[in-house]
């Protein structure tokens, strides 16, 4: 497709992100480097027609690349990518990047909504869907920016009832009428299985993903999470009770009270866990 095109915008700042923008659609491609133009955080837009032109950049001869790469930082600070494209996709091609140490930040921009579950499993920071306008690209560019800024603070963890929290929260992507919310791991109370699906029961009311329970069981063990039933999984810090009601133990969620059942096989991995919660506080 030749060499890649080098898009400077007037808000040029080293202080500012260098992107990379790849959709194989030459109209969207232009719409998504206008966009990302607009932005006053955005310094350079690399464009890509696909993902080989994209892969082309991580060999790119570019001094302003190379001293980043000495610098210690990723090659770009992030990229914004089509997923439905010919050859290698845009989740492959993002896979690429997500290997890389440091890695940029993965925004994805396309009209595939099925695809956000996935999408978030490869670490994406934003799921962007068709058509957009300024105002929703430039949310997924302040979310580049404060996770650049998270990355640079110092890290502090913070302890909960099992130890160390991760500052990047996890976000679940939640389908509302054709809008995709994202839905913050410290917002769930408690999670239960719905067959394939599970519903979240945040804060703010419930919502149905398509995410089954055991998976995750798997993914947030490490943020507190413990499953007590075959239907359920919960927050462990939470758990402001456990109980011996009619038929088995019970567990108490937080203020409101929402009195859970305890399955047998689990009741002695949760003692275990709510006791070691304890001395570790």
């Amino acid at each position: 497709m030749g060499r890649m095109r080098l898009t400077v915008s007037a808000h040029d700042d080293t202080r500012k992100l260098i992107v990379l923008a790849v959709d194989d659609e030459p109209k969207g491609l232009d719409e998504l480097v206008h966009c990302l133009r607009n932005s006053p955080h955005v310094a350079l837009v690399y464009p890509a027609i696909d993902a080989s032109e994209a892969l082309r950049l991580l060999s790119a001869d570019d001094p302003r690349l190379a001293d980043r790469k000495a610098r210690g930082l990723p090659i770009v600070d992030a990229v914004f990518a089509d997923i439905d494209m010919p050859g290698l996709s845009g989740m492959e091609m993002s896979r690429v990047f997500a290997a890389l140490r440091p890695s940029p930040a993965l925004v994805f921009v396309t009209g595939h909504a099925e695809e956000a579950v996935n999408a978030f499993d490869l670490g994406a920071l934003d799921y962007v869907l068709k058509p957009y306008q300024q105002d929703r690209l430039d949310r997924a560019i302040t979310r580049v920016m404060d996770k650049l800024a998270a990355n640079a603070a110092p890290k502090f963890g913070h302890e909960g009832g099992l130890g160390q929290v991760k500052n990047d929260d996890e976000v679940i992507p939640v389908e509302l009428a054709g809008t995709t919310k994202l839905i913050p791991r410290s917002s769930v109370r408690w999670v239960e299985a719905q067959g394939d699906y599970a519903r979240l029961f945040t804060t703010d009311g419930s919502h149905l993903v398509r995410i089954p329970l055991a998976q995750l069981e798997e993914r947030w063990e490490k943020a507190g999470f413990v499953r007590i039933h075959r239907s359920f999984l919960v927050s462990l810090p939470l758990i402001t009770e456990l109980r011996m009601g009619q038929g088995g133990y019970q567990v108490v969620i937080g203020n409101e009270e929402k009195v859970l059942p305890v399955s047998r096989r689990h009741t002695r991995a949760l003692k275990d866990r709510l006791v070691g919660a304890n001395r570790s506080t």
